[in-house]
């Protein structure tokens, strides 16, 4: 899947995979949920079938993506102009608005937070991304 397209629960779960690294599978299916050791942050634990839990939900949780952003030194704009927002993530000094610098990620979505998760999943795993079936 195009990270431009990424959002919802696919998002999140390509956020978890650049934070832990790996493939976040539990009991043979795609985890929706990440256990907080396994990725950090601050996030709020409840029960899910008997077992402890914690959302991760980064593209729309300001507790949880905020962070990130921060981080990463992610930068967000909203454009007047398509009304939608702009996160860049410029991995060399200077400006990256209105260029295409090797290393450089840029971004849009519908939310500051859509923009930044899709700018930071592009940071760690490219353009495109392998998503679950379950999760599109």
């Amino acid at each position: 899947m195009k990270t431009s397209e990424l959002q919802g629960p696919a998002l999140d779960w390509a956020v978890a995979k650049c934070m832990t690294g790996g493939e976040l599978f539990q009991s043979g299916r795609v985890a929706h949920v990440v256990v907080l050791h396994s990725v950090g942050g601050t996030v709020s634990p409840y029960f899910h079938n008997g077992v402890i839990r914690c959302a991760f939900e980064p593209s729309t949780d300001w507790a949880i993506g905020g962070p990130i952003i921060e981080r990463e030194g992610i930068s967000i704009v909203r454009d007047e102009g398509d009304l939608c927002w702009q996160a860049v993530i410029d991995c060399h000094s200077g400006s990256m608005f209105g260029s295409n610098l090797c290393g450089s990620f840029w971004h849009e979505g519908p939310t500051p937070l859509i923009a930044a998760m899709r700018c930071y999943v592009a940071s760690k795993l490219g353009e495109e991304v392998e998503i679950p079936e379950e999760l599109t």
